[in-house]
């Protein structure tokens, strides 16, 4: 074999390497291309699935504490609305207090306070009601209310307040969701 054989023989297997290495070198960076692009891909869908995921999550938020102020709005309107009422009521009260009716109303105020307290009561009422307390039923001072009074044993161990504030007052619950049942 001569020397130029072997130089040539040397060369294309030099050139049949270089080709294959080439070959590898390009099927490796296409490999690392697909796999860059499948990672970046990947990625990207994560952080649009979490951007997608915070933004809603805050949406509901956003959408719930505006739910929330708008109940308490409302509750605020509807407190508002209830202690209007409440002063309606008390002007009526007021009223209703100048009225014949209000004697048979003090007539059985006083039959029940008998009943539950004793036969024979002191009561403090108002200025205006003295006149209406006999039989058994004995003014022991004058106060402010709308109407009523408060009657007591005549030891003062007992006592029955039945004043039209305390009444308002301990049936307040009452009214309120009566009140709450017509708006609503």
């Amino acid at each position: 074999m001569s020397v130029d054989t072997f130089i040539k023989e040397i060369q294309t297997r030099k050139k049949n390497d270089l080709a294959e290495l080439d070959k590898k070198l390009s099927d490796k960076e296409s490999q690392i291309d697909s796999q860059k692009s499948a990672a970046v891909k990947e990625l990207k869908e994560d952080y649009v699935n979490e951007a997608k995921t915070k933004a809603e999550r805050e949406g509901a938020r956003i959408i719930e504490a505006g739910k929330l102020e708008a109940k308490k709005i409302l509750f605020d309107a509807i407190n508002k609305n209830l202690d209007s009422t409440f002063d309606v009521i008390k002007k009526e009260l007021e009223g209703y207090s100048k009225k014949p009716e209000y004697q048979k109303v003090l007539q059985k105020l006083v039959d029940y306070s008998k009943k539950v307290l004793a036969k024979e009561i002191m009561v403090h009422c108002r200025e205006e009601d003295k006149s209406f307390f006999t039989d058994g039923a004995e003014v022991s001072s004058t106060i402010q209310t709308l109407g009523g009074f408060i009657a007591e044993n005549k030891e003062g161990t007992k006592e029955l307040d039945l004043t039209f504030e305390e009444l308002l007052r301990n049936n307040e619950d009452e009214i309120k969701n009566t009140i709450l049942e017509k708006i609503l």
